[in-house]
């Protein structure tokens, strides 16, 4: 069962990591398995408990995950989003990845009738997407057991993009806030 266990996530990773490679990838290109791996990740790094910045308190049981999760097409446009927020901090364009989050969310709270709970969750796994696109996240298994967090420091290699790319990434972000309804407020 560890060999099983180990050889998921090595399996995981792999894909991950071509897909992160890639500039122009979309989640689409991810499998459901993927998408249920990196919801899985976003689960277990949920605090069970957190303060919105009006104070709000939302407590998460996670023995109930059911209370918590999305659907996997409501995760895959998620995950959709985070890569492109990834692709947006690796281009150093921070505007553009925090105008990319908030319309996202923006989307989220006014057409899906979320609960606070779940879109405390679809805000962490946009959060776990963008860590691990961007070689932020470290998962390791002990056991059948396994952990998942933030890299103290990423030993990997830093990603960069060229202007084209850069540019690339920056159009899909005004795309895509543009349908949202949504506007970035300062050009990079």
């Amino acid at each position: 069962m560890k060999s099983m266990a180990v050889r998921a996530l090595v399996g995981a990773a792999a894909v991950f990591a071509v897909v992160a490679a890639t500039p122009g990838a979309h989640a689409q290109q991810l499998s459901d398995r993927s998408i249920r791996t990196l919801m899985g990740y976003a689960f277990d790094i949920m605090p069970s408990k957190f303060t919105t910045r009006t104070n709000k308190v939302i407590e998460v049981d996670k023995s109930k995950p059911k209370e918590v999760l999305v659907p996997i097409d409501t995760a895959r446009a998620v995950v959709q989003v985070g890569q492109l927020s990834a692709l947006a901090q690796i281009c150093n364009l921070p505007n553009a990845q925090r105008a990319n989050f908030r319309s996202l969310m923006r989307i989220e709270r006014k057409n899906n009738g979320w609960t606070d709970k779940q879109l405390l969750y679809i805000s962490q796994l946009h959060f776990t997407t963008l860590a691990w696109f961007t070689d932020q996240l470290e998962v390791s298994a002990i056991g059948d057991q396994k952990r998942v967090g933030l890299k103290k420091e990423s030993k990997g290699k830093k990603s960069t993009c060229t202007d084209t790319e850069r540019e690339k990434v920056k159009q899909r972000i005004i795309q895509y806030v543009v349908s949202t309804g949504g506007k970035i407020r300062k050009a990079e």
